[in-house]
């Protein structure tokens, strides 16, 4: 049988996966929230231009 505490004791994290972790929260990537933002913006500019 395998003793889960004795297997736990072993373990550690693989760096490629700290690593990729670490590139993924580091990105600045714009989801369709942000992209809705900017064009309600962008919307609101230009009918206080035209008012």
């Amino acid at each position: 049988m395998i003793n889960f505490e004795e297997e736990l004791k072993k373990f550690h994290p693989s760096l490629e996966v700290e690593d990729a972790e670490e590139a993924i929260y580091n990105q600045d990537l714009t989801d369709m929230a942000d992209l809705l933002v900017k064009m309600i913006k962008e919307s609101d500019e230009k009918s206080n231009e035209v008012s």
